[in-house]
């Protein structure tokens, strides 16, 4: 019996070629993209958990608060003395380790590197974090100061095929560095990536930071700290018990204005939106929208292949009735059906699986992944994948195997049955969630394209474009010169410094206080802190909306005077730009004057709104150079560049970038999001035209006797295409009045993430509900065309 079904199975696939290979093609492509995008979500879910203690690992947080209690500062971050102190107060912490991110020149003779991914870690992170450790000792390799252990890639870059271990490679051009080790580096799914592991007791040397800097300094929010708890230990009474640490340690009332937190090693990646990370993390609402896309996807496939299945079902109807009359029993019939659509099923999951698998290396450099097809095969990847077959096969095959087969002979060879045509209802209402899905995905790409756009083309109050910038050399008097000498060529414009550059975090901030009249009253607003030049400005042509720029001719600039952002002022209290000007305002250890205010700029992302801004000549070290440039001769201009560098610092690599690069970089997740977007939405809509086709195809083969007799009576082409396109038209209509009110409220919801953002206007769903009407119309219309053309002597002869 088992070779009969085969046998008949495949003869119904070679007798229909065409829905055969419909039906094949959706069902596998709606397979493909559903596995691709379930592994992408897999794979974002799984950072982390390659550790052995995943579960009890946490990172401490530090949240400051303003006077009024709301936060001005959420660091992912915390001061060194926390770490040693948590580890001996709480017996449920059992190992702590501290870590500090940096860059730095590593030199190796005459190779020399900017290198990014440096971390000074104590040696506990050994027993905190899984290492596959290559070469060395992970108990000892840092355990001596100026110790280092390389990933294996930076052992192969600096030392190729020799041992590294025992050899030296210098930073900075200043401090040697012992090889103790090498280790494979950090899965992917990490949310940190050291190159370079440098002992943390190096940092004890006065001339890097300093044991009592260690020991004393709160304020340098700088340091990662991770925590691995006992097992049994309850992560909830750890964080009610920090306040009383704070005040024990800090000092009195120090948990009035910071609070320390907890997150879980395994949340970092998709729930941690910090001020200050150690690298750019997702996001779980992604997870969701790839996650519901996937389903979609899948969705539509399997109703194109139960629409198409079940619209055919019929056909078959005088093979039931004869089976039966010879005999053969309505479960035989049934376990035949439901035998078809499982080997179907397994057919279409095979051809899907070899689609992904090649796919799968495209879809890995775009999303800088590494996935591996094998992990669907994992136990319970693989009982899904049989849960999935069995659905599918069950649900495609239960009409005729359960319905038909109900029929008594005679009824059946009498042709009492429906053809058909009666009794649609249900394959309307799976089309209808076909195109309902498919115009939710166009109008969800519409609305992120457009957000995009809104993004790139937002007046951000200083021009992006034409921006070089890199990090400036050792001294501000060096890094001056450097300036004069870039000025010299007639293509640069102008030459900034700054302490941090837009597209970063401005996480810099003092105490305020401003006076007025005989008093001096502090002030419950956390003003943003920029140490900049007197270039700063023009070099990004920030206008100025009261007052002047810092300028050389005012020797006090350097010492005493403040320029504040609009937002700023305001929130101080003076309703005008100019009411600000000459007041007096004491920020941190400055008592300075108000020279100046500038129009408002959008210094971070428009995730975030714009912070109230202090610009001040001193502070810290302005060691980012910002170069603006004339568009005509790029290469030149850069080329000249290079030289003033190379001239400068010969011993350092110049590293530049593009500031509307650094800009588009804030929204690379957005643009992911985008693209997968667009291209999965057309996946949709193709896969849902193929099935209208289909049924379109079986629908109008059955109306070939009505559409003749039309055209005898002189019916026109464009009257029959009509009639018979209006039935399909008139359920994407449907489709679109589903799809309009969920699609407006899943993108509203996205849209609140960011600070500024378009407004959903009734234009985009007009489009979206357009190109799904015009690409309905087409599909079916080409059927309609064809049979319309049909000569009706050859479709009535038979009558």
């Amino acid at each position: 019996m088992i070779a009969s079904y085969l046998t008949i199975a495949w003869r119904n696939l070679l007798r229909n070629k065409v829905y055969s290979f419909i039906n094949l093609m959706g069902l596998t492509v709606g397979i493909c993209c559903s596995l691709l995008l379930f592994m992408f979500v897999r794979d974002e879910m799984s950072y982390d958990r390659y550790n052995r203690n995943a579960d009890h690992i946490y990172r401490v947080n530090r949240t400051f608060l303003s006077t009024d209690g709301s936060p001005s500062l959420n660091l992912g971050h915390v001061a060194p003395p926390f770490g040693p102190l948590i580890l001996s107060d709480f017996p449920q912490v059992k190992a702590a380790v501290r870590m500090f991110g940096t860059n730095a020149i590593v030199r190796r003779g005459e190779m020399i590197f900017k290198e990014q991914n440096i971390f000074a870690a104590e040696e506990s992170i050994f027993k905190i974090f899984d290492f596959k450790i290559l070469r060395g000792n992970a108990d000892h390799a840092l355990a001596e100061p100026f110790s280092i252990m390389l990933s294996r890639p930076m052992a192969e870059k600096y030392f190729g095929d020799e041992d590294p271990v025992g050899q030296i490679l210098r930073m900075d051009n200043q401090v040697d560095y012992k090889v103790t080790g090498v280790y494979e580096p950090l899965p992917v799914q990490a949310t940190f990536h050291p190159e370079f592991l440098v002992s943390f007791s190096t940092l004890n040397n006065e001339k890097i930071y300093g044991a009592e800097q260690l020991r004393t300094n709160w304020g340098n929010n700088a340091f990662s700290l991770y925590l691995l708890l006992e097992p049994n230990a309850d992560p909830a009474a750890l964080v009610k018990a920090f306040p009383a640490f704070q005040d024990k340690h800090v000092g009195p009332n120090t948990s009035s204005y910071s609070i320390l937190s907890l997150t879980p090693l395994t949340d970092i990646h998709l729930h941690s939106h910090k001020d200050s990370e150690l690298e750019a993390n997702s996001d779980i609402r992604y997870v969701y929208y790839f996650t519901a896309i996937a389903l979609f996807i899948l969705l539509i496939a399997c109703i194109n292949y139960m629409n198409l299945t079940t619209a055919r079902a019929s056909k078959r109807a005088r093979e039931i009735g004869l089976k039966k009359v010879l005999g053969v029993s309505r479960a035989q019939l049934v376990r035949q059906f439901i035998s078809e659509s499982f080997i179907f099923t397994v057919l279409s999951l095979v051809t899907g699986l070899l689609l992904a698998w090649a796919l799968l290396p495209y879809l890995n450099r775009f999303s800088g992944k590494d996935m591996s097809l094998t992990t669907l095969f994992s136990p319970a990847n693989f009982l899904w994948l049989i849960v999935f077959v069995a659905v599918v096969a069950l649900l495609s095959g239960s009409y005729p195997a359960f319905y038909l087969t109900a029929f008594q002979p005679v009824e059946i060879l009498k042709s009492k049955m429906s053809r058909g045509r009666k009794g649609g209802w249900a394959r309307q209402a799976l089309v209808i969630v076909q195109f309902s899905i498919a115009v939710l995905l166009i109008g969800s790409t519409v609305v992120v394209y457009r957000q995009l756009r809104y993004m790139q083309d937002f007046d951000l109050g200083y021009q992006k474009d034409r921006v070089v910038v890199f990090r400036g050399g050792q001294t501000p008097t060096q890094d001056e010169t450097v300036r004069n000498e870039l000025m010299k060529d007639n293509h640069v414009q102008e030459v900034g410094r700054s302490s941090r550059i837009p597209t970063g975090r401005l996480l810099d901030s003092w105490d305020t206080k401003v006076v007025r009249g005989d008093s001096t009253a502090p002030s419950d607003v956390t003003i943003k802190m920029l140490t900049i030049d007197e270039h700063f400005i023009p070099a990004y042509q920030i206008g100025m909306a009261a007052g002047r720029n810092f300028s050389n001719r005012f020797s006090t600039d350097s010492t005493q005077s403040l320029i504040l952002n609009t937002t700023a002022a305001k929130m101080l209290g003076w309703k005008q730009p100019e009411d600000a000007l000459g007041k007096t305002m004491m920020y941190g250890p400055i008592n300075g004057t108000i020279v100046g205010v500038t129009k408002d700029f959008h210094f971070e992302s428009l995730h975030q709104h714009i912070p109230p801004l202090v610009m001040l000549m001193q502070g810290g070290r302005a060691n980012w150079i910002s170069v603006r440039i004339k568009g005509d001769r790029v290469p030149e201009t850069i080329s000249h560049i290079q030289s003033v560098w190379d001239t400068h610092y010969a011993d350092q690599p110049f590293d530049y970038t593009f500031m509307d690069s650094r800009y588009g970089e804030l929204y690379a997740l957005e643009q992911t999001q985008q693209t997968l977007l667009s291209v999965f939405a057309l996946i949709a809509i193709l896969i849902s035209c193929l099935g209208l086709l289909g049924l379109s195809m079986y629908m109008t083969e059955l109306r070939l006797k009505e559409i003749g007799v039309r055209k005898v009576l002189g019916a026109s082409t464009g009257h029959i295409v009509g009639i018979l396109s209006f039935d399909y038209l008139k359920l994407v209509a449907v489709s679109i009045i589903v799809a309009v009110p969920l699609t407006w409220i899943l993108m509203n919801n996205w849209l609140q993430h960011f600070a500024y953002h378009i407004d959903i206007t009734w234009y985009m769903f007009v489009f979206a509900g357009t190109l799904a009407v015009v690409i309905a119309f087409v599909t079916v219309s080409t059927q309609a065309i064809k049979a319309a053309g049909t000569n009706p002597v050859d479709t009535l002869r038979a009558e």
